[in-house]
């Protein structure tokens, strides 16, 4: 959804996306990609799968979880007209970012920066802004989200979770950071208001797909635990105004009891974190934004 918001802007330019070990696997989530590109009008923007497994560790999402975003049932997807890229993900960021500055939206765990940034620290300086959807700090975590995934690290989310190492390279790479994590996301529901006004008002193509997505997770909309995750993070690389930030100094926990913890540490601030967001102004941008044809 979230990428779908960025691509419902023509002027919107996209280098590349990079799929990290997240919700899907690499290789399904780079096909769904392709097609969900393909169904954009975009099937030129490059999808470079990244590495199966976390920098450090085997952490990953739920089976359950991961085996419905490889497949995406109840979503209609044109195939792709683009043979798979066969360059994974680092070595394209690791290449590209030496000559090309950027922004980053960041959706998942952080594997494919961090390994390109141990290879080529130098690229830090190229990266603008890294918009990451991630962790949480005055709220709790969701490891323990529909009762799935059985733990006592009752502080980190998913995506910091999965590749910690990772998450605390990028944070001490220099980069710019505009965190959103679950402090601000935990304001932007998406109950079946949302749903229903989303379905009546939008009719794009992109819409449509925003629509099935929505659609298939109607159970949990239903039952209050669905979040604009993703797409909060997404309207905020385009309207940071949605969100309200913070300087602080984060720094990623990696011992087993707290792994993946985003903890506000002492020290001169390495990121921006919304604590906030306005629901309204999102809900707004988010429609907005496929109400074309």
């Amino acid at each position: 959804m979230a990428i779908a918001f960025l691509l419902s802007h023509p002027s919107v330019k996209i280098d590349a996306i990079t799929v990290a070990n997240g919700l899907a696997h690499v290789d399904a989530g780079a096909r769904n990609l392709q097609r969900l590109l393909e169904l954009a009008g975009r099937p030129n923007v490059p999808v470079f799968a990244g590495r199966a497994a976390p920098l450090r560790g085997n952490a990953e999402f739920p089976a359950e979880w991961r085996h419905i975003s490889d497949d995406l049932p109840g979503v209609t997807l044109p195939q792709s007209s683009r043979p798979p890229e066969t360059k994974r993900a680092a070595d394209y960021l690791s290449e590209h970012l030496k000559t090309q500055r950027v922004r980053i939206l960041a959706l998942g765990p952080l594997t494919n920066l961090a390994e390109a940034l141990q290879r080529e620290p130098s690229i830090a300086k190229n990266i603008d802004e890294i918009v990451i959807m991630g962790g949480a700090l005055g709220v709790p975590g969701n490891l323990g989200d529909g009762g799935v995934f059985k733990t006592g690290n009752k502080t980190a989310e998913w995506n910091i979770f999965v590749d910690p190492l990772a998450a605390r390279i990028v944070f001490r790479s220099g980069i710019p950071i505009r965190l959103i994590p679950l402090d601000a996301t935990n304001k932007v529901p998406i109950g079946l208001p949302f749903l229903q006004e989303f379905q009546a008002k939008v009719h794009s193509q992109l819409g449509r797909f925003v629509s099935q997505v929505l659609e298939s997770d109607r159970e949990s909309i239903q039952g209050n635990y669905f979040y604009a995750w993703d797409p909060l993070a997404a309207v905020a690389l385009l309207h940071p105004n949605v969100v309200q930030f913070r300087k602080l100094h984060i720094d990623i926990r990696q011992d087993a009891t707290e792994a993946g913890r985003t903890l506000q540490t002492p020290g001169s601030p390495n990121a921006e974190v919304a604590l906030d967001a306005d629901p309204a102004a999102f809900k707004t941008t988010f429609l907005q934004a496929f109400a074309g044809n």
